[in-house]
């Protein structure tokens, strides 16, 4: 086992953590670059907290997220880091933030629990958003009647919202409300991406009943 200096090993974390495509988590460190080397676990948190440490005050910060460390900007500059790139920055709808909230505070849930809950049906979309974009996943089946799946959040829902989990989670009305960090509709926006869902979900029930005269 070779041995190595707390420069060269903040260094060495420091290089690894920015290289990395996705979030590098303790243990991918031991099975890849601190491999061969002698190192405590006290040793390589203390690197990685100075590591934090360092970044804090910078417009670069070290983060922990679920699935490991990462460096992102800071959340501050965001709005203004945006203008860096002509695509324009994803809006999630009210519907869609309140469905996702459902699914992270009151998890497992079915999707008619939520649907119960919110008081009008959950648009198919919605669900497929959600899970395209892998912040939710199917984790099992409710033992009743249809057995409906049940939803839960997933590593990539805490990592997109640079939590380590769900117990860091702010109140449900602060998560949904999150305008500048999670892209969310303005208030009007909002107001007609919920008639839409209404109108959605009326002519769902009345091709429903179509189908079933037929």
């Amino acid at each position: 086992m070779s041995k190595i200096s707390d420069l060269q090993l903040k260094q060495l974390l420091e290089a690894a953590i920015f290289v990395a495509d996705e979030p590098l988590s303790i243990e991918k460190m031991r099975a890849t670059i601190l491999s061969g080397l002698t190192i405590s676990s006290r040793q390589l948190n203390k690197a990685l907290s100075e590591l934090e440490l360092d970044y804090a005050p910078r417009g670069i910060q070290l983060i922990k997220v679920a699935s490991g460390y990462r460096f992102q900007s800071n959340t501050g500059l965001g709005q203004l880091l945006s203008r860096l790139w002509q695509e324009t920055v994803p809006k999630y709808s009210r519907a869609m933030m309140e469905t996702l909230a459902l699914i992270a505070y009151r998890q497992p849930i079915t999707r008619g629990e939520i649907e119960e809950i919110r008081g009008v049906a959950v648009s198919s979309n919605i669900m497929r958003n959600l899970s395209e974009r892998d912040w939710i996943k199917v984790i099992g089946h409710k033992e009743v009647p249809g057995r409906p799946a049940l939803y839960a959040t997933t590593k990539t829902f805490l990592d997109y919202f640079a939590l380590t989990s769900l117990s860091e989670l702010p109140s449900a009305d602060d998560f949904v409300n999150q305008q500048v960090e999670t892209g969310l509709d303005t208030p009007e926006q909002a107001e007609q991406s919920q008639t839409m869902e209404n109108e959605q979900s009326s002519e769902s029930s009345e091709r429903l009943d179509s189908d079933q005269l037929h």
